[in-house]
């Protein structure tokens, strides 16, 4: 099945680009979606996932909503679905 997938950031300029589509397993989760990221683009290696979770710092959205609210990196996936990784966002 084909997911969307949206970077933003240092995580744009680490992937090289700003969107892209992906083919998955139907059985794929948010989580192996990061750890395949983490092995494709050296820039992301260790940023996505600790410990098997995702960062705590990170914002990963599903169709817009924080998959910290569904399963976490556990999260399924379906055809169609936008996954957001956002980086921490510093400031005050």
């Amino acid at each position: 099945m084909d997911i969307d997938l949206r970077f933003f950031a240092t995580f744009r300029e680490a992937v090289g680009e700003k969107e892209q589509t992906r083919t998955v397993g139907d059985d794929a989760t948010v989580g192996d979606v990061l750890t395949t990221l983490e092995g494709e683009y050296d820039g992301l290696e260790g940023q996505l996932l600790e410990e098997g979770q995702i960062r705590p710092q990170l914002s990963v959205l599903k169709n817009g909503r924080n998959v910290v609210h569904m399963a976490g990196a556990e999260t399924s996936l379906e055809a169609g679905d936008v996954v957001s990784v956002f980086p921490p966002v510093a400031g005050g």
